[in-house]
């Protein structure tokens, strides 16, 4: 069984907090199902966007664990066009941006599959 969204991101923030990290939701979006978006930003100015990986990258013996792909790095203007391009296909996704010590251990946090 799959965690909602809701959960799973109210898990995310606890995590990051929890580990000396910050954690905001920047947008609400559906409260089952909703498709997550995670923006990470790091002590360095570095940022990346992750976003939902394709079907065709989750394994077989854990189908409903949540996967997430590099889709942007380090171009806070074209992550910025990605998003409100995602935000008009679908107005129910979930924004959640992190702010780390070093971007690049996201996958502490959550499974980032190889892109």
């Amino acid at each position: 069984m799959r965690l909602t969204s809701e959960f799973w991101v109210s898990a995310l923030v606890k995590r990051v907090f929890a580990e000396g990290g910050f954690a905001a939701v920047e947008s609400r979006g559906a409260r089952e199902a909703g498709t997550i978006f995670i923006f990470v930003r790091d002590r360095f100015g570095r940022v990346r966007l992750f976003g939902p990986a394709a079907q065709a990258s989750y394994d077989e013996t854990r189908p409903s664990e949540r996967r997430f792909v590099v889709l942007v790095e380090d171009e806070q203007d074209k992550i910025d066009i990605r998003l409100e391009r995602e935000r008009r296909f679908d107005p129910d996704l979930w924004v959640v941006e992190i702010e780390l010590a070093d971007a690049g251990n996201a996958a502490d946090y959550f499974e980032v599959a190889a892109g």
